[in-house]
């Protein structure tokens, strides 16, 4: 076999080429995941923390639920997802579906238990530690609430880096409410199952190998903040 009926080689091409439906495919893909991520977040990092400081009844419960959901199998986040945005659904009227914006929040809803569950476990374990510290000072649970989440910074930076992991390299629940539309909600990772499929092994393994770079990115990224928040910190 030649170099150039290598799909290896080929996927090296487009990948130094810079080939337009490869670059628009990792760039929306990117879009989606970092927006997922940046909303998850923002809702994810105050209920961990409520949960952690805040004593109620029912909390034991949402604690166990909470953490079940880290589990959640995409393809039933997918489903649950289509049922609300399809026609027939409650918001349907919205038009969502078959969008980025469908994908959006279907990786939310992925990412979110994560990082609420480990954010909780943190800042449980910081106020735990600090606990009579900050009592002395006077502070209520809601303003113990900022100041744990800054101190636990570091570890809460690689909790959101292992949630942008799950949602980039997620496929089951996009492709339900995305629909796989070139152009429009293609992504990596249902780009791969589709020319896989069609036997266009050489983009299929272009797609494949920007993903395992940016995971193991991600992943280099997550230890080294782990690191040095070790370094700084003790």
């Amino acid at each position: 076999m030649s170099a150039s009926d290598n799909p290896f080689y080929t996927a090296l091409a487009l990948i130094l080429g810079m080939d337009s439906d490869l670059i628009d495919i990792v760039v929306l893909s990117l879009q989606v995941s970092l927006v997922a991520v940046l909303i998850a977040s923002a809702l994810a990092l105050p209920v961990g923390a409520a949960l952690a400081l805040w004593r109620f009844p029912g909390r034991n419960g949402l604690i166990v639920v909470l953490n079940a959901l880290m589990g959640l199998p995409p393809v039933v986040a997918g489903l649950c997802v289509y049922l609300l945005l399809s026609r027939a659904g409650p918001l349907g009227s919205f038009g969502l579906l078959f969008t980025p914006s469908a994908m959006v929040i279907a990786q939310v809803i992925l990412v979110f238990p994560i990082i609420a569950a480990l954010t909780r476990q943190q800042v449980e374990a910081l106020h735990h530690e600090y606990a009579e510290q900050l009592r002395s000072l006077g502070l209520t649970q809601l303003r113990m609430m900022p100041t744990l989440l800054w101190d636990a910074r570091f570890g809460l930076l690689t909790v959101i880096l292992a949630g942008f992991g799950r949602a980039s390299a997620e496929v089951g629940a996009v492709m339900i409410v995305g629909g796989n539309i070139d152009g429009v909600t293609r992504v990596m990772t249902t780009s791969i199952v589709l020319e896989t499929s069609k036997g266009n092994l050489a983009m299929a393994l272009g797609l494949g190998i920007i993903l395992l770079s940016l995971v193991t990115l991600i992943n280099a990224l997550a230890h080294w903040v782990s690191e040095t928040a070790k370094r700084r910190l003790g």
